[in-house]
């Protein structure tokens, strides 16, 4: 008993370990090469489709990748997505080119999509019941710590171009090597309709069952890859420190990582959707409040806190509450959803919000943001009522 017990202690710490050097690599590589990039004098439109590549590769092999993780298991999934990140991170020093830039961000996001979708579906598969909440908490929190740290890499652009990525790339290869100790297992066999069903038909059974779950993970999507990847650009124009922008973008993955467990939790207790509303309209209320307070640095970095306290939470909320409403066999598929949804957010983020830098002047850019929160907000309300959580079939 207490052999299992540690077994599965190991499992989940490994899983905790790979999934916040993944964040750590997003985190880092966002607004790196954004400043980059504003530095060269890149356009800002161009500097946000650049961005785009990480999502793109995502969608790529988002149609191919469920199949076989039902296959191999979770464990081959992880190894090869392992890989493919930390190869082309240090690919990067060695041509500096827009386009060869933009082709391993986009093998990045295919290896990253790979660890968490086989990541988060062995979670939402495996979690005890009652605990799914606390489970992906931790989980998100991981990612969160990662994804605060990975900014603070951007001052090192002063010693040399090169080490970001080198950092970033023998951290992934620690954490990548860390796979082969644990044991492989296989999701929940297919029954009934989804048995029968072909990809796309699950595709489509998932989404009956759960498309309003799809939503936080897109707007955390668009979140990400606006603060990331545009405010940085946006921050160099208000002449704020390049260093100080690197600390308010980090802001808010600390605010999550302080209430990612504890959100996770209360989820548990009193249902997703109720703490959902509760984070975006708070979070849209905040950005929108902080765009009269652009004159003060710190008082952007304690908006970025504020918001980060409620919003760091909704990609993991969203994952739970896709696993309330689908039933257990359809969890690879929903996950699948889940994070196809959350690129489709990082790729309109960076391509819309690159679009408003450009054309709209005098407006804040934290506004953009604040109103595809609202957007969001009003859409889980109105809708998000007829959908009750499920007990899920084994």
């Amino acid at each position: 008993m207490h052999t299992v017990k540690r077994n599965e202690r190991r499992w989940f710490l490994t899983l905790v370990i790979i999934v916040s050097i993944s964040g750590f690599s997003q985190g880092m590589l966002l607004p790196l090469i954004s400043i980059i990039f504003e530095t060269d004098g890149i356009s800002s439109t161009l500097n946000g489709l650049n961005a785009t590549g990480l999502y793109i590769g995502t969608l790529l092999i988002s149609p191919f990748v469920e199949q076989p993780l039902r296959k191999f298991g979770y464990k081959p999934i992880i190894i090869v997505g392992g890989a493919i990140v930390f190869i082309s991170l240090l690919m990067f020093p060695l041509w500096k080119h827009v386009l060869f830039w933009f082709i391993l961000r986009l093998l990045i996001g295919i290896g990253d999509h790979c660890l968490h979708f086989a990541t988060q579906t062995w979670l939402t598969s495996s979690a005890p019941e009652g605990k799914l909440g606390k489970s992906m908490a931790i989980y998100g929190l991981s990612f969160g710590v990662g994804f605060a740290i990975g900014p603070l890499m951007t001052p090192l652009l002063r010693i040399s171009e090169s080490l970001p990525f080198i950092v970033s790339s023998i951290l992934c290869l620690f954490a990548w090597s860390l796979v082969f100790f644990i044991h492989n297992e296989h999701p929940a066999v297919l029954k009934g309709d989804a048995k029968e069903s072909n990809s796309f038909t699950r595709y489509k059974l998932s989404f009956k069952y759960a498309w309003i779950a799809f939503l936080p993970p897109f707007a955390y999507g668009v979140l990400e890859t606006s603060l990331n990847a545009l405010f940085p650009v946006y921050a160099l124009r208000l002449n704020f420190d390049v260093v100080f922008v690197a600390f308010i973008i980090s802001a808010f993955s600390i605010g999550g990582i302080i209430t990612q467990v504890p959100i996770g939790i209360l989820g548990d207790k009193i249902g997703r959707r109720k703490v959902l509303l509760i984070s975006l309209i708070t979070g849209s209320l905040v950005f929108g409040f902080g765009s009269l307070l652009e004159f003060s640095e710190v008082l952007i970095g304690l908006v970025f806190l504020v918001s980060g306290m409620f919003l760091g939470s909704i990609f993991s909320l969203g994952i739970t509450y896709m696993a309330d409403l689908t039933p257990k066999e359809l969890l690879p598929t929903g996950n699948l959803l889940c994070g196809i949804f959350f690129s489709l957010g990082s790729l309109i983020g960076p391509f819309i919000g690159g679009l408003y830098l450009q054309v709209v002047e005098g407006i804040s850019f934290l506004i953009f943001v604040s109103f595809i929160l609202l957007v969001i907000f009003m859409i889980l309300l109105f809708s998000g009522k007829k959908m009750k959580p499920l007990q899920r079939k084994i």
